[in-house]
């Protein structure tokens, strides 16, 4: 089957709409980096102390938050046919505000400044409202066959839900603390993020660009019809489940057997791709399916041993596992695919019939060398994370140099792309220029 045979590249809007997301995105993890290293390791040792609330969204919100944006917004008239109106416009404002937001948002969190957060506050809702509700709106003039369409409506409601609890969470922070069982909140606020808003988005992309790009076979067709609906219907029946212990484990229990049967599946296929050639997004994939299956068997071991969940370290663990071993490793891949494809998509449609000047391919737009071993900082820096949070006076600033260094090289990498892109778009409006002149 022709992976791209549903995809309407004609209706892709300018390169400048994802690009300002993608090039922004980097730049807050290495924030988040240089944060933890002048801040040091005494504030690695719990999820709820201000600096790590604050490197935290800089990640969440900053990194993941920012790519998805660009990716939505690229993938909304490519893949689902449904183009924004007027998108340079639209991503010049949302990403405005979502940057704004999101600085004062961090520092806000990490410095204890009331003031921060009361101005983060309506910048960042009304910029993620916004974008969800353009999403949720938009997505409703798609194929109702497009599964991926639909895994991306039901991701938008989860970020619509998810931003309207931080609100409430935010306004504890900004105004005082006039909430109760915040922590419980706190925790429903992170899961819905996290397994709502960027798990199934991630699946619902999945059943796109996984065998697109990587060359593997489709999703099953009942994995695809069923399995984001009920991760969303599941992390919904959460809210009304915090007061009943019982019935939120077992639908924690079947989240988590979701997760899993979505990431066998996606090591599955690629077992089962038609060209065994290297690949450096497949290899992200990989590690974010492994880092998937990893969280879920320290959560089981958590419920089974209850010391385990007792652990200070057990919920740094799992939100380095979640964060930076499954999401970003995971969006780190798809920008490794994005971009290049992008970049020679876009050259290749500006390049005249008569041309002849040539576009690079993608592999000579980002060589596989760069990306390659910047691959490779990335998983070292997620296992010296891991045993950082377990040893930190051993391993912090270890892990805080290598993921900032991570962060920067994807940063250079994408930098890099978009100075190709640049450079070969002048020359062939020059040509473009000077045949026109030859002619007339």
């Amino acid at each position: 089957m022709n992976q791209t045979s549903s995809l309407s590249l004609d209706q892709a809007p300018p390169f400048s709409v994802p690009l300002r997301f993608f090039v922004t995105a980097p730049l807050f993890a290495l924030a988040a980096a240089l944060l933890m290293l002048w801040q040091g390791p005494d504030k690695f040792g719990s999820r709820w102390d201000p600096v790590m609330l604050g490197c935290t969204h800089m990640l969440t919100l900053g990194y993941m938050g920012l790519i998805m944006q660009g990716a939505i917004l690229q993938m909304l008239p490519v893949v689902a046919g449904t183009p924004v109106r007027r998108p340079v416009l639209f991503a010049a404002i949302t990403h405005t505000l979502g940057v704004a937001g999101i600085i004062l948002l961090s520092c806000g969190l990490a410095f204890t400044i009331p003031l921060l957060l009361q101005v983060a506050l309506p910048a960042l809702g009304a910029e993620l409202l916004l974008f969800a509700v353009l999403v949720v709106i938009t997505l409703r003039r798609a194929l109702p066959q497009n599964m991926t369409a639909r895994a991306m409506r039901l991701a938008a409601l989860m970020l619509v839900a998810t931003v309207l609890l931080g609100l409430v969470l935010l306004s504890n922070h900004a105004f005082g603390w006039w909430l109760q069982a915040r922590e419980t909140l706190a925790d429903l606020h992170l899961t819905w993020g996290l397994l709502g808003w960027v798990g199934i988005l991630v699946v619902g992309v999945a059943y796109q660009v996984v065998p697109m790009f990587q060359l593997t076979p489709a999703y099953p067709a009942k994995l695809t019809h069923r399995l984001a609906a009920l991760l969303f219907l599941l992390l919904l029946l959460l809210a009304p489940a915090i007061h009943a212990p019982k019935l939120q484990l077992v639908l924690e229990i079947l989240l988590a057997a979701g997760y899993a049967v979505f990431a066998l599946t996606t090591l599955w296929l690629q077992l089962k791709r038609r060209r065994k050639l290297p690949d450096v997004s497949l290899d992200f994939w990989r590690g974010g399916m492994i880092s998937v299956l990893l969280a879920i068997v320290l959560w089981l071991a958590a419920q089974f041993v209850p010391a385990i969940g007792d652990m200070p370290s057990y919920g740094i663990l799992l939100g380095v596992l979640m964060i930076v071993g499954f999401a970003i490793s995971v969006i780190n891949g798809m920008l490794y695919k994005i971009v290049p494809f992008l970049v020679w998509f876009h050259l290749q449609s500006s390049r005249g019939p008569t041309s002849s000047h040539a576009v690079p391919n993608v592999r000579e737009i980002l060589p596989e060398v760069r990306t390659r071993w910047q691959m490779r900082l990335h998983f070292v820096a997620l296992c010296t994370l891991l045993a950082a949070v377990v040893f930190p006076a051993i391993f912090f600033y270890p892990a805080a140099l290598l993921f900032g260094a991570s962060n920067l090289w994807l940063w250079l990498n994408i930098v890099a792309a978009s100075r190709t892109y640049r450079r070969v778009h002048a020359l062939l409006t020059a040509n473009a220029v000077s045949a026109a002149a030859a002619t007339s």
